[in-house]
């Protein structure tokens, strides 16, 4: 097993922070190699733990997505809990008056369309701007860091859900995505990355034999962070991503859906890695909750083949291909399209609608990712 970055802080940087009071930013993903949650382990080791900030999802992670939350006190310790998903995404100054050190640890998924990186940023621009000391705990990129996936985002469709100049799946840390922060946004903040003890860029999260702690609600395993890059593309749609089913994000499908003719239409790209079987599954939450829904199943075959991004600009192509009037993007209210925040472009939305060969376009935005790997390669600490 390795030891993640928060296991390494307690073994070997403890004297070192032990008299500073500390604020954490953690979720239900900090937890120790015995499961406990970090914040417990240092009250329990005498660290000065003045106050608890929560990303989306909560500091229990029982939260759903998008809902705001308010701050709030910890039962178990006391603490006030801030939330950095609610009001305030960016932590007041008065919310750090009396801390010396941030420590970040919570598990991310690799993509750029994870919230909780950029509450990551957010606290280092902050910390930056203030004098204050931030701690990132780094912990595996749980689908290997060795890929890099999609288009870079841009600048013009910056969301919280998509921000800054990476790519759909930039395959780096969270530790490695602070120095990345840090210094290509002039954050200037003293940063300290704590690293891993044996992790390897080539690694998947099962290879590092460390239990699967559901980093949000409608992420249960490292099966569906895998697919998780390119079937969260649905999100800006009218079809089901699979929330509230055993498969979010592997059930794809709607009560429209001729499941028959989409895989046919489908299996025609001949992707690598990857194969498609029929389902029917009924959501109890979100999208079409309480129907009946057809779709498909994305069945990994070789995950060290298989392109999450392509396959599922596949999957909408050919979608919209046999359901041109059924299918839909979600428009928000402020006009814009959802897929295009997602996606960090309208160019795909666009190309898709004109019925243009996506995987082209597709090809050409990875093209461009040579000038981010170039710049990605100098924040590479493993």
């Amino acid at each position: 097993m390795i030891e993640t970055g928060l296991s390494e802080f307690i073994s070997k940087y403890g004297q070192t922070y032990k008299d500073k009071r500390m604020g954490m930013i953690i979720n239900q993903t900090s937890v120790t190699s015995t499961l406990s949650l970090s914040v417990d382990v240092l009250l329990e080791n005498g660290f000065n733990i003045v106050a608890l900030f929560s990303p989306e999802h909560g500091l229990r992670g029982q939260v759903k997505e998008g809902q705001h939350i308010d701050n709030q006190v910890d039962e178990r310790t006391g603490l006030l809990i801030y939330s950095l998903y609610g009001k305030n995404k960016v932590p007041p100054e008065e919310w750090l008056k009396n801390i010396d050190v941030l420590l970040f640890d919570i598990q991310d998924l690799g993509v750029r369309f994870y919230t909780y990186i950029y509450t990551l940023a957010n606290c280092l621009k902050v910390a930056g701007k203030l004098g204050i000391e931030m701690v990132v705990l780094d912990r595996p990129n749980p689908i290997t860091g060795t890929k890099v996936e999609g288009n870079v985002l841009d600048l013009r469709f910056s969301s919280f859900i998509g921000n800054y100049q990476l790519p759909v799946r930039h395959g780096m840390t969270v530790g490695e995505l602070a120095f990345y922060f840090n210094e290509e946004y002039d954050f200037n903040a003293l940063l300290s990355v704590i690293k891993m003890n044996k992790w390897t860029r080539e690694m998947w999260y099962d290879d590092t034999l460390i239990p699967w702690v559901p980093p949000s609600p409608n992420a249960p395993s490292l099966e569906m962070a895998t697919v998780y890059p390119g079937t969260c593309l649905f999100e800006g749609t009218n079809v089901s991503e699979g929330r509230g089913t055993a498969k979010p994000f592997e059930w794809v499908g709607a009560p429209w859906i001729n499941a028959y003719e989409w895989k046919k239409q489908l299996d025609t790209y001949e992707l690598k890695g990857v194969l498609f079987r029929e389902v029917v599954f009924n959501p109890t939450t979100s999208k079409f909750e309480g129907e009946t829904c057809s779709g498909l199943q994305v069945h990994i075959t070789d995950r060290n083949l298989f392109q999450p991004v392509k396959t599922a600009c596949a999957m909408l192509e050919s979608l919209k291909m046999i359901h041109p009037d059924e299918f839909q993007w979600i428009e928000l209210r402020d006009s814009r399209f959802m897929i295009d925040l997602i996606f960090g472009t309208d160019k795909f939305r666009e190309t898709l609608d004109q019925q243009k060969p996506i995987l082209e376009w597709l090809d050409v935005q990875e093209e461009r990712l040579e000038v981010f790997k170039d710049i990605r390669k100098n924040y590479l600490i493993y």
